[in-house]
């Protein structure tokens, strides 16, 4: 019952015309006389970013605010996998053989969040990260690895809740939502870099020229926060043993280290 009255409030609420209005206001100048209230709800760092707070001129300015140039260390160590994101590692686990990961005890099929059986094939078995952002987090998404983006594709149109309620009474958002996919190949195989657009604007901008990254580049930004899913190939990554879900990570933290016998292993 709870589910269901959840899921009609959404889709209620989450229509063209109220998206559309919302992204209106966020990027005209009016939005910028709520910046000082949003800021001190949300408990924003304001030592960290780049420019001053009355510098944004719109509130989509300061979503997609960029940091100072010191504000993150990225471990630059040849095979580990950062975060590409600041936010919470909400879960982390293998993909079955049927292609299903388990979050927050809703089922997602990995084909469907890809769209692509092709590229499936390579995850069968592998790990997941999901990485959820708060409208308080840094929103700019940086590669997790150095390598070449060998392919990069969009898919889904609307976009619901991430957050809690969202992965626990939606349809699966994460398999559904607007999403942009980004897969690069790297040492010793591939990692997809799956990021889910949030509630009410599909808005995820890629930035990132040509097809090799170094770890750390910055690849997109998002407008509202929203989650990152990172896919790896089976016996190809192992989590830091520290890092128990849900636990806060950031921008250039270790995440875990790629294994550099994963296909001796896959075999």
């Amino acid at each position: 019952m709870l589910s269901t009255l959840y899921r009609i409030l959404i889709e209620l609420t989450n229509g063209r015309l109220t998206s559309g209005l919302l992204k209106r206001f966020a990027t005209s100048r009016l939005s910028r006389f709520i910046i000082p209230s949003f800021a001190k709800v949300y408990n924003l760092n304001l030592l960290e970013m780049e420019k001053e707070l009355p510098e944004f001129s719109t509130l989509h300015d300061l979503f997609t605010r960029r940091l100072k140039p010191d504000a993150r260390i990225q471990d630059s160590s040849v095979n580990t996998v950062t975060s590409p994101v600041d936010g919470v590692l909400e879960d982390f686990g293998i993909i079955s053989k049927s292609n299903e990961i388990k979050v927050k005890g809703k089922m997602y099929s990995i084909g469907e969040m890809l769209g692509s059986e092709a590229v499936l094939n390579k995850y069968l078995e592998g790990s997941y990260m999901v990485i959820y952002l708060s409208p308080t987090n840094y929103h700019r998404i940086h590669s997790p690895v150095s390598g070449e983006i060998i392919e990069q594709w969009t898919l889904g149109k609307k976009s619901y809740p991430v957050n809690k309620l969202g992965l626990k009474y939606g349809r699966r958002p994460l398999s559904k939502n607007y999403r942009r996919i980004s897969e690069i190949k790297h040492e010793n195989g591939h990692i997809a870099v799956v990021k889910v657009g949030a509630m009410f604007v599909n808005s995820i901008e890629m930035v990132h020229e040509g097809s090799k990254i170094n770890k750390g580049d910055e690849l997109a930004y998002f407008t509202f926060g929203s989650t990152v899913v990172l896919l790896f190939e089976k016996n190809t990554f192992t989590l830091s043993p520290e890092l128990a879900p849900p636990t806060p990570v950031i921008v250039g933290q270790k995440l875990g280290e790629i294994k550099m016998n994963g296909f001796e292993e896959k075999k």
